[in-house]
């Protein structure tokens, strides 16, 4: 499957000349991973997880495995953030392994915008409920989640990536395709 490739536009200026850019004025595409990308991919993942990055063989698997399931935001020189999704055999439940955006780029929208377009393409393929997991107090990742309508029982999943490694679990039901999610973007079909 072909991932699309967007450049995100300023706002009130016109979207075919002018790009989001990042701090150094560069525009940003969201596009699928290269295996060019994984040096940069894994610069991104240690700067954001420094306590518990993923390996290089690991990052190096994913893009073989699932290269189609992760989309990266990318100004020309470097990465700035990424996102990895993983949909069960059975195409019912996705699993959203990692979402970072670098420190430079937070508070900007980007992560957001990473998880609406992958959001996007569980819809187009009737993906029914998508899952991930969020560290109990990191309580940005998990106002945004809620923002696009995951939910969560509130209980700590206790060392549920390993001792120390408390999780809690949020969920979003899919819905049905003609009905409106809070998730969706109003300014794209």
């Amino acid at each position: 499957m072909a991932l699309p490739e967007e450049r995100f536009p300023f706002r009130g200026h016109h979207t075919d000349q002018a790009f989001f850019a990042d701090r150094d004025d560069r525009p940003l595409t969201m596009r699928g991973v290269t295996e060019a990308d994984l040096p940069e991919l894994l610069r991104v993942d240690r700067e954001v997880f420094p306590e518990d990055p993923y390996p290089y063989f690991v990052l190096r698997q994913h893009i073989d495995a699932h290269g189609d399931r992760i989309l990266v935001l990318d100004d020309g020189e470097c990465l700035h953030g990424y996102a990895l999704f993983v949909t069960t055999s059975d195409g019912y439940v996705c699993w959203v392994l990692s979402l970072a955006v670098s420190a430079d780029q937070r508070g900007r929208g980007l992560g957001r915008r990473l998880m609406l377009e992958v959001l996007r393409q569980l819809r187009r393929e009737r993906v029914h409920e998508v899952r991930l997991t969020v560290e109990p107090t990191n309580a940005a990742a998990i106002a945004l989640y809620r923002t696009l309508g995951f939910s969560t029982d509130g209980s700590v999943h206790r060392d549920y990536l390993g001792p120390g490694e408390d999780r809690l679990i949020m969920v979003l039901e899919m819905g049905r395709p003609d009905h409106a999610e809070p998730w969706q973007d109003p300014y794209r079909p």
